[in-house]
Formats: structure tokens, C-alpha cells, sequence
């Protein structure tokens, strides 16, 4: 069967399975709507949480940044930061808030502060991090389709949009969660089909995280070796020297990578949908094994596919390959517009060397790392569809978890915290529900009309989520003095340093653009690039919210009462 028929046929599966799910576990009250009913087995809502967070950026976007922007060792910094969030999850987050028992972080966060402003302006900060994290999603919707489908970028997108409008909006946070198992099933095995195949290509190990370690099959020199020599050969620093990193920026991009994730809010409603706190606990330490799986073999596949796009570009030292006879993978992915050549001396061969003056290869998204993979490896055409419904997987569970969190924000913590608080609880699923309905256009309409910033999404929203939510919640769990003054001056001094800094330096947030390799901007602070600063921003919420609350006036002795209370060990 042609590529084309069969990535429909996995496709239209894996979508068929989605919808079926919706269908089957349509929410009836907002209880499930908003946390599945709050029923959930720990072992599947880590199942989901996997899902919910490895979205387009870990499936498509992870490899190519440590195979391309940050060279190995680099890379590092969304392995150690975006699974060490979930241990501060785990431990200072998750068993608190599932206490507390409520729907939503904007709900904790106004109970707690007792005060509204203080729930708008958390509001506020969810949406604009949710908001921006949905459209890489929608954007990678449409890219996996525009390639693996040969369908337009606009007709993907439209397709993609229908089926998150449909499992969300009929189902809730219950039908995301259940087709959240169904999504990780797929991406994983997406993911680590050919990570397998390809290493035993390479290695003779048929476990990649080993295999990147292992020595190349008929030679005597391990893998990680022999990919230096070949790009020190092409001009390019040495592959594990993981040189675009200062060890301050890198302390700092690690660590805004790690409170972003605990910030998120649409990771941390995912432990409202367990039973009891000892489940919160369990849920997040399953969650993180199944993420471990990817993301141990994310690195793999960064070295693997890159020297795979080497050596098929350069079969022999210094003998370059003729561009008549590109392979046909480099001829679809150039179609996409995500690889592009330019003969520049006019000698028909594709010259891939370091410095802007000899490098032919204008274009080399970071993007086509693991989408080009199998392809390259010349894997059978199951396992590149199977990459495809793999890549849309991704997108789609994260797009319906952050769908989910604004209209969840919009509907019970503005319409029914603030606005309408007698509304029933019929009236409040139709609006959650037209809530979600009108994101999912919001959404589909900004990935097709991205906003300048949109290349750096994924720094914004992290930067958002770790200078504005998390230190609010923090605070209000651990530090039962802090009153609402400080906490609303916090949240509004941890965003505005953090967008000031971010958008003062836009130029730059393009976190696959490697024209900044190897340097730093002179008005960088510190020499801390702007995808790193959301650590800066939460320090300076942490100063100015305690500075404030020491000036103002104690919280009410009910509310003191209300911490220690949330803080108490759970028999459950």
C-alpha cells in the first residue's frame, strides 16, 4: 500500500478510536466536565498526564533542538526541566490542591487569597500562557498533515480542529482523559518503533538509550564518537559540546523549565480527576515514568537521525551528494518547505558545511528531525504512517488539556466565580461547553494567523506559568501570612517582568533559530536568554509578594486555619 493511503488508513483509526471514546464517555455534570467525575485510577490519569503534557514540542520539536540548536549535552535542559517539574508536582503541589478538592488552580487561587482580583488576575495569566502553548499545537496539527496527508496546512488544521471540538466539547475533562490512555498508546509506540529499528540498524542493540552509548555495528568506534568527527569534519563544533549554554543561563533555563511545568495549569488539574491525595502522589510518579520512556529516547534519536541526514547527504568524506540525485525523502520534505537547498557555486552537489558562505542548506527545520527519520532510515511505510498519527497524537492531547483549562477558567471561575455565582449547574456545562467550542475557533484562527511571538511559544507560556502561577501557589500553600495584596502584586510583577523582558527581546525568541548559536545577545541579563527568564520573573513575584504582605495587613485567621488544614497529612 502507497504511504499516502496507509497514513489515511492509521489516521482515520486513531481518529475513528477518539471519537468512539467521546462518544462513550460523554460528561453529564460539570463534576465531570471539570474532573472526570474525580474517579479516575492513578495508573491512567498518569497514563493521560503523560499525554496531556508531551505534546508537538516533545514529539516533533525535542530531538531536532538537541540534535540541531543544542548539540547533545545542550539539550539537557528539557530532559532535567521538564521532567523535574513533575517531582515538584509530586511534592509540593499535586497532594495540596487535590486536598483542597475544588475544580480549577483560578478557584484555589481566589479561595485562598479570598478575593476576586486575585482569581481574575490568575485568570488572566492561565489564559495567556494556555492560550499561547495551544498554537504550536494547532500548528503542528497542520503541519503533520500538510506532509504525511498532502493536504494544505489550512485544510489539516480544519480537520484537526473538529476532532479535538468533538471528544472536548462532548466529553469533558472525562472524555479527554480516557482518550488521553488512547493517545499516549499511540504516540509511544509511534515514538519508539522506529527509535528501535534504526538503533539496531546502527548499533546491533535494539534499546536506543543503550544503543546511543554502543559502538557502530562493523566498527570499533562508538556512535557519539564518530558523530562528532563527522560534523568537526563539516565545520561544525564538536556534537556533545552542548556550546550555546552558559552554565548561569543554563542553571536558569533548567530551573524556568521545571517551575513551568509545576505551573501549568492544565498539567495540574489533571491530579483534581484521583480519588483521594495518596492517588495524587501515585499519579504523579506514573506519570513521570511514562514520560521517562520518550523522553530517555529523545536523545537517541537526536544523535541517530542526525547522523543518518549526514552521511545520506555526504556518502563518502568530502564527497558531497549530487542534487539530481537527492533521495526522495530530501524531495518530499522539500515540498513542505521545511528543508530547502540553494546551489550556491552553481556545481550541482547539496554542500552541508558550517558558515553561511559554503552551507547550501538554507532551511533545515528543527522539525523534520523525527517526522524525516524513518524515511532517511528507509523504514517501512507503516512505520513512517504510524510516525505521522504518532505526531497528531501529541498535538491533539495537549490541545484538548489546555482547551479544556481556559474554558474551564472562562466558565466556572469568570461566568459562575465572579459574574453569575447562582448559576445552575445545567447552565454552566452549556457555557463550559460554548466556552470550549469558541477556543477551539480562537485556537484553529491563531495557527493559521500566528502572532509575531509565535515561534516562541513554548518559552512564553513556560515563562508565564513559572513567574506568575507557581509562586502564587506556593506561597499559598507554605506560607500562610501571605495575604491577597501580596499575592496580586506578585502575580503582576512576576508576568510583567517576565513579558517585558521577553517581548523586549522577541527578535531572539525563535528557540529553533540557530543564527544565535554560540553567542550571546550584549543586552541579555546576566547573559540569560529570554526562554530562560521565566526563573527570573518567579523570583522577582517571590520578592515583591512577601515584601508586600509584610507591609499590609495579616490574611483573616479563617484563612491562616484554611493552610494548616491543607497541610495536614491525608489518611487517604
Amino acid at each position: 500500500m502507497e504511504l499516502r493511503e496507509l497514513s489515511w488508513l492509521v489516521v482515520g483509526l486513531t481518529f475513528a478510536t477518539y471519537i468512539g471514546i467521546a462518544i462513550w464517555a460523554r460528561a453529564a455534570s460539570t463534576k465531570e466536565f471539570y474532573v472526570a467525575g474525580g474517579h479516575v485510577n492513578p495508573i491512567a490519569n498518569g497514563m493521560a498526564t503523560a499525554a496531556d503534557w508531551m505534546s508537538a514540542a516533545s514529539f516533533i520539536s525535542m530531538a531536532g533542538l538537541i540534535g540541531f540548536s543544542y548539540q547533545g549535552y545542550g539539550g539537557s535542559v528539557f530532559l532535567l526541566g521538564w521532567t523535574g517539574g513533575y517531582v515538584l508536582l509530586a511534592m509540593c503541589l499535586a497532594p495540596y490542591l487535590r486536598k483542597y478538592g475544588k475544580y480549577t488552580v483560578p478557584e484555589f487561587i481566589g479561595d485562598r487569597y479570598y478575593s476576586n482580583a486575585a482569581r481574575v488576575v490568575a485568570v488572566i495569566c492561565l489564559l495567556v500562557a494556555s492560550i499561547t502553548y495551544v498554537i504550536g499545537q494547532m500548528k503542528g496539527i497542520g503541519v503533520a498533515f500538510s506532509r504525511f496527508l498532502e493536504m494544505s496546512f489550512e485544510q489539516g488544521l480544519a480537520v484537526g480542529m473538529l476532532v479535538v471540538f468533538f471528544y472536548a466539547v462532548l466529553g469533558g475533562m472525562k472524555g479527554i482523559t480516557y482518550t488521553q490512555i488512547a493517545q499516549y498508546v499511540v504516540l509511544i509506540t509511534a515514538y519508539t518503533i522506529p527509535a528501535i529499528f534504526i538503533s539496531i540498524t546502527l548499533t546491533g542493540n535494539p534499546v536506543p538509550q543503550l544503543g546511543l552509548g554502543s559502538t557502530l555495528v562493523g566498527e570499533n568506534t562508538y556512535l557519539l564518537d564518530k558523530l562528532d568527527q563527522v560534523v568537526t569534519d563539516l565545520g561544525f563544533q564538536e556534537y556533545t559540546s552542548g556550546h550555546r549554554l552558559s552554565t548561569l543561563n543554563m542553571f536558569f533555563y533548567t530551573m524556568s523549565l521545571m517551575i513551568g511545568t509545576a505551573g501549568l495549569p492544565h498539567v495540574i488539574i489533571r491530579f483534581f480527576t484521583v480519588p483521594s491525595v495518596k492517588d495524587a502522589r501515585i499519579s504523579a510518579g506514573w506519570a513521570l515514568v511514562f514520560i521517562a520512556i520518550l523522553y530517555t529516547t529523545a536523545p537517541a534519536i537526536a544523535g541517530m537521525a542526525r547522523l543518518n541526514l549526514i552521511t545520506t547527504l555526504e556518502p563518502a568524506a568530502g564527497q558531497p551528494l549530487a542534487y539530481a540525485e537527492r533521495p526522495q525523502w530530501f524531495k518530499n520534505w522539500e515540498k513542505t518547505g521545511l528543508l530547502e537547498h540553494y546551489d550556491k557555486n552553481g556545481d550541482g552537489l547539496i554542500q552541508y558545511h558550517a558558515g553561511d558562505d559554503k552551507n547550501e542548506m538554507i532551511k533545515v527545520d528543527n522539525d523534520i528531525l523525527v517526522l524525516a527519520n524513518p524515511e532517511i532510515a528507509k523504514l517501512p511505510n507503516w512505520v513512517i504512517a504510524l510516525v505521522a498519527a504518532g505526531g497528531l497524537a501529541a498535538a491533539l492531547s495537549t490541545a484538548a488539556g489546555l482547551l479544556l483549562a481556559i474554558s474551564s477558567a472562562i466558565s466556572h471561575d469568570l461566568l459562575k466565580g465572579v459574574f453569575r455565582p447562582g448559576i445552575s449547574e445545567r447552565a454552566e456545562l452549556n457555557a463550559g461547553r460554548l466556552a470550549m467550542g469558541a477556543t477551539v475557533l480562537l485556537s484553529g484562527y491563531l495557527g493559521l494567523n500566528p502572532p509575531d511571538f509565535a515561534a516562541g511559544t513554548v518559552a512564553l507560556a513556560f515563562g508565564l506559568a513559572a513567574s506568575s502561577i507557581f509562586p502564587a501557589l506556593m506561597l499559598g500553600i507554605f506560607y500562610k501570612r501571605m495575604n491577597t495584596a501580596g499575592a496580586v502584586s506578585g502575580m503582576l510583577a512576576g508576568l510583567g517582568v517576565t513579558l517585558l523582558y521577553v517581548f523586549q527581546h522577541k527578535g531572539i525568541l525563535f528557540i529553533a533559530d540557530t543564527a544565535f548559536l554560540g553567542s550571546m545577545s550584549p543586552n541579555w541579563f546576566f547573559g540569560i536568554e529570554p526562554n530562560a527568564f521565566g526563573a527570573v520573573g518567579a523570583l522577582a513575584n517571590f520578592a515583591v509578594a512577601v515584601t508586600v504582605c509584610k507591609m499590609t495587613v495579616e490574611p483573616p485567621l479563617a484563612i491562616q486555619q484554611l493552610v494548616d488544614d491543607i497541610r495536614a497529612p491525608a489518611r487517604s
